[in-house]
């Protein structure tokens, strides 16, 4: 995607403390995030980035990224939105290989795109799966659809 080595490094932060928490008992998630609501599932993203931090990382951007990963944030700079879609694309998840593939394939040339469909398939299941939609969830969503006259 011809990003500056700099803008790499971030990325590959971000890649690399997402998930520290993802299977971590759920009295070490509640420790480093009490106060994020909802499962697991959405909890380890705000107790990786509050270790992180407590263990120095100070990019507000990679901490953004990895708080928010599994339900999105408007605000996001590009380190946010690549991981993302790195999240939900990434080759190792078992359900719908093939279009997950394709995908990644088209994300160096359309960013942007791969994002709102990624948003819009992550949003879909969420409804679907009946549980309350995050607020910040909403705005990410309004934020990508603002101004387009296009349904997804």
């Amino acid at each position: 995607m011809a990003v500056s080595e700099a803008e790499r490094n971030r990325w590959l932060r971000a890649a690399w403390l997402h998930d520290a928490l993802r299977d971590a008992p759920d009295e070490e998630l509640r420790r480093w995030a009490s106060s994020s609501p909802g499962p697991s599932e959405l909890r380890h993203g705000p107790a990786s980035a509050a270790r992180a931090k407590a263990e120095g990382e100070t990019d507000r951007g990679v901490l953004d990224a990895v708080r928010y990963h599994s339900v999105g944030l408007a605000e996001w700079e590009m380190v946010g939105r690549i991981l993302y879609c790195a999240d939900y694309l990434e080759p190792g998840r078992a359900s719908k290989r093939e279009m997950r593939a394709e995908l990644a394939r088209r994300l160096p040339d359309d960013p942007a795109g791969v994002l709102r469909e990624v948003a819009q398939i992550r949003l879909s299941r969420l409804v679907s799966s009946g549980w309350p939609i995050p607020e910040p969830t909403v705005r990410f969503w309004n934020s990508l659809v603002a101004g387009s006259s296009a349904p997804a």
